[in-house]
């Protein structure tokens, strides 16, 4: 498996080369960058130059964007409205289109392989309109995304929408046989539990996101310093039927500094033979 560092880690931070240059010494292959605007500005031609510049005289690969949360440099505590392609408000589901497709930009710069997509919030239900507006959420986007060389995946995030049977229906019901689907771990191990949703998903699965937690909420711990059987789940995810990136999504920890995080990335990669 494609061993991928998510920038999640410095999410503080601007993202520049010099943290780019942290995450290659951590043993990393490639990146996800997490698409936040105080983070990584991707309506910002001078900062994405910036990185694309870097990524084409390096050989990390920049492997996915994860698309944003929220539209404003404050991840919504500032009270900007989240990035909901589902939500019940039409106006609310175009405005965070239009946000996704910013961000899906990037790749004419800096060409990436896979666009990670939230369906809904943490909170939102299924229902039959709720599949409506996911389904034509997902095409309008496939469509903005093919021609950049983009496939979007869909990640099982804590809600309703992204359970693993919905998912399955919504690929199946809109014939969405080019779209995939990025596993995160932590959020199935908080869910239905990573064994169960593996098999349910693996199919479909293009990217696994690699994280822990205690079973209770999402944490985005180092692995090891949660609860999940991660003997377990390795033995699950090398039994995919495609190889895929894994990608490690740590929560940003300030008194964690640079070479911390090296060295327990490099540690972790290791640990779980990826």
């Amino acid at each position: 498996m494609l061993k991928v560092m998510s920038t999640y880690v410095f999410l503080r931070q601007r993202l520049h080369p010099g943290l780019l240059e942290i995450l290659c010494r951590s043993g990393a292959q490639g990146i996800e960058i997490f698409a936040a605007r105080q983070h990584f500005d991707y309506t910002s031609r001078v900062h994405v130059r910036e990185i694309a510049d870097w990524l084409r005289s390096n050989t990390l690969e920049f492997s996915s964007l994860h698309a944003p949360l929220f539209s404003d440099s404050e991840m919504g505590r500032g009270g900007a409205p989240s990035v909901n392609v589902v939500h019940p408000d039409k106006s609310r589901r175009i405005d965070a289109m239009d946000e996704v497709k910013r961000a899906l930009e990037v790749a004419e710069q800096a060409p990436f392989k896979f666009l990670i997509l939230h369906l809904g919030e943490r909170e939102d239900r299924w229902n039959q309109r709720t599949l409506e507006h996911a389904m034509t959420a997902i095409e309008h986007l496939k469509a903005f995304a093919r021609p950049l060389g983009v496939k979007l995946l869909l990640e099982n995030i804590p809600n309703e929408v992204t359970r693993p049977e919905n998912l399955l229906e919504i690929l199946s019901i809109g014939h969405f046989t080019d779209v995939g689907i990025s596993l995160d771990l932590g959020h199935a191990h908080a869910g239905e539990g990573v064994h169960a949703t593996l098999e349910q998903l693996k199919a479909l699965v293009c990217e696994v996101d690699i994280h822990d937690n205690h079973g209770m909420k999402d944490e985005h711990l180092w692995p090891g310093t949660g609860s999940i059987d991660w003997a377990a789940a390795m033995t699950g995810l090398h039994g995919l039927p495609q190889l895929c990136p894994a990608v490690l999504e740590i929560a940003c920890q300030p008194e964690e500094s640079p070479e911390a995080v090296v060295q327990r990335a490099a540690e972790t990669f290791a640990r779980l033979e990826l």
